[in-house]
């Protein structure tokens, strides 16, 4: 199989030129060995799925690993706690079905009741705190959940209601067994997220997620990683490119933004060969090759790109406030208590350079130009 350039869905370094995360793995397995509780959060498109799924091999030697997902759950689960805690059953189970070399470890009994459980009509969150207990306290390994979208689940009172579980059962882990680390991934915050299911006035800042750990690893691509892609790259295709200048041209675009890096990437292999000027790949791989692909990448609509529009409308005063950055040249400093900073910074839009805020990289800078003029 040929390998190419990803940019929809799961990487996999046998199919997908890659940037080696390794490290990264290293440093999120020493939260998970620490027994910390964290959640991923990054922009859209940022390598959250890919880094769980590899995250997740490598934890099976030692533990057992649940890895699920709350994508597409429909609103009718998070109605009741039963409902919740079925699905919630269910995807363990499907989990345990289809993985069990991550799962090893578990009795049968306990999987005929997690397949009981699954259709338990009467099942609430107390009854499934009991049965983590029984599975982590009955099992041969510690065992790990990892959580990815959760973002729907959010402002769900259900879902904060089963955080709040998790929390109790951290708390009171020495006494009662429960997951050895739990990791959540999506682009909220969920640790500082707004509770929409109170009453306005009563709107707060916090959930019962402030037990977990501050998730500090750098899950952006430096120049070097982006260089280690492109060697992989150039052993196959012999292009003779200048593979250091050529990953810092496509830093300077896209400073790491892992979506924009491979999105560069794929264009200059799939759509730029024949072009005029651009014969052959040797051609392609230059600073004009680079300049070419931009151009096309900002010319196309994609899903990161439409987010961005659908952000901007949904958040008036972020609009300002990049609007005012762009055109208005102004310095706005930056401040960890500013919702509107935060929301930025959460959406992967802006930075903060410098103590003030800026725009995250040119190709965004560049794109909101054309939104703004448009």
């Amino acid at each position: 199989m040929c390998k190419h350039f990803n940019t929809t869905g799961l990487c996999f370094p046998e199919e997908h030129y890659m940037v080696n995360i390794d490290g990264r793995l290293e440093e999120i397995r020493q939260m998970v060995d620490r027994g910390e509780y964290f959640a991923i959060n990054r922009a859209r498109q940022y390598g959250k799925t890919t880094t769980l799924s590899r995250l997740a091999g490598q934890l099976s030697s030692e533990y057992i690993v649940f890895s699920i997902s709350f994508e597409g759950m429909e609103d009718a689960v998070y109605e009741t706690a039963s409902s919740f805690c079925q699905r919630f059953c269910r995807l363990l189970y499907r989990f345990l079905r289809y993985n069990e070399h991550m799962t090893d470890g578990i009795s049968d009994l306990l999987k005929e009741e997690l397949r009981r459980m699954q259709s338990d009509d009467s099942a609430d969150l107390e009854d499934l705190s009991d049965f983590i207990s029984e599975l982590c306290g009955q099992s041969d390994k510690q065992v790990v959940i990892m959580i990815d979208e959760v973002d729907q689940a959010g402002n769900q009172k259900i879902f904060l209601s089963f955080l709040g579980m998790l929390r109790r059962k951290f708390l009171t882990r020495k006494t009662e067994p429960t997951f050895h680390s739990v990791i959540l991934a999506g682009v909220y915050d969920i640790k500082n997220l707004k509770l929409k299911v109170r009453p306005m006035e009563e709107h707060q800042y916090n959930s019962p997620w402030n037990i977990a750990a501050e998730f500090q690893v750098d899950m952006s691509f430096s120049r070097e990683d982006i260089a280690g892609m492109l060697r992989d790259y150039e052993q196959d295709h012999h292009t003779r490119m200048d593979i250091m200048k050529i990953s810092e041209f496509i830093y300077d675009y896209t400073s790491g933004y892992p979506f924009l890096v491979s999105r560069l990437c794929q264009i200059l292999d799939e759509q730029i060969l024949g072009k005029e000027g651009f014969p052959d790949l040797t051609a392609v791989w230059t600073a004009d090759g680079v300049a070419k692909a931009v151009k096309k990448l900002l010319a196309e609509s994609n899903t990161l790109f439409d987010d961005m529009v659908k952000k901007l409308n949904d958040f008036p005063e972020l609009r300002q406030a990049v609007y005012a950055i762009l055109f208005k040249g102004e310095k706005i400093s930056f401040s960890a208590y500013n919702h509107v900073f935060n929301l930025g910074v959460m959406f992967g839009f802006i930075k903060e350079e410098n103590d003030n805020i800026a725009i995250s990289n040119r190709i965004f800078e560049m794109q909101l130009y054309n939104l703004f003029i448009s």
